[in-house]
């Protein structure tokens, strides 16, 4: 359980990943063999980096019988002191919401929810400034994407609608650099409604978390994008999460940054 407290210090959401990684959800790639083992020992890495960058990590209960469950990203999206608890598209997905509710609640967020037939997962939400582009995925319908300018509406916020081909969720396309950059792949997103979208170097240079106004966090396996971003004066934290990008997974989904 996650201790009521305040806010006041950036904090991470995490969970480790279940013994039954190798079981969850792939959609858009082939289905390789993961060694569970090392994707702990990679999560555990991936957690002393958001450390060492001055977050506080919070670890979620454990969920070893949900194996998707590792991806906590796609169970809520935070906004300005609110918590929008999603509706994954996959419904064998949606028992990780419970445990993700009470943790947002009890770090003193104000909380709501996409409701009826709506689906959403939070990766495919991406805030830039007071702009919101949410993906129209396989898991994310018009039903949801409809709500959250009402949600999210009363933090100051306009809903962007992107559409997507080829790709799991909006962040696996694209994200953004601590200046508000948009970076990703242009063959999986519809860049008519972006304002401009740099061409990562490789695809999983599209996927960056931004840690501080200079820091940022990516996977190993986007050298060329790490090397390109350090150039540009970031300082850049790399993590191997090969286990992860088995299952789809990327740098984004394994945390859920509050700060």
């Amino acid at each position: 359980m996650v201790e009521s407290e305040e806010p006041t210090v950036r904090t991470a959401l995490v969970r480790r990943p279940s013994p039954r990684l190798a079981d969850g959800l792939v959609t858009h790639i082939d289905r390789t063999p993961v060694d569970a083992g090392l994707a702990a020992r990679q999560h555990e890495a991936y957690v002393d980096a958001l450390e060492s960058a001055g977050w506080r990590v919070r670890e979620l209960p454990a969920a070893d019988d949900l194996p998707d469950a590792v991806f906590v990203e796609d169970t809520v999206v935070v906004c300005g002191g609110l918590a929008v608890l999603a509706r994954p598209g996959a419904s064998e997905r949606r028992p990780e919401v419970e445990s993700m509710e009470q943790a947002v609640a009890g770090l003193g967020l104000e909380v709501a929810r996409i409701d009826g037939e709506g689906t959403l997962d939070g990766g495919d939400v991406l805030q830039v400034g007071t702009t919101v582009y949410v993906g129209r995925s396989g898991r994310t319908n018009e039903d949801a994407i409809c709500q959250l300018p009402r949600l999210l509406g009363t933090r100051g916020r306009h809903v962007v609608r992107v559409g997507l081909a080829g790709c799991l969720h909006l962040k696996t396309a694209m994200t953004a650099l601590p200046d508000g950059t948009l970076i990703g792949n242009p063959d999986w997103v519809d860049t008519s409604v972006l304002p401009g979208l740099r061409v990562a170097p490789e695809p999983s240079g599209a996927h960056v978390v931004v840690l501080g106004e200079k820091q940022v966090l990516i996977a190993a396996s986007a050298p060329r994008t790490a090397e390109q971003l350090r150039d540009e004066g970031y300082d850049v934290s790399v993590v191997d999460i090969s286990e992860f990008e088995k299952m789809e997974g990327c740098v984004t989904c394994l945390s859920v940054l509050i700060p």
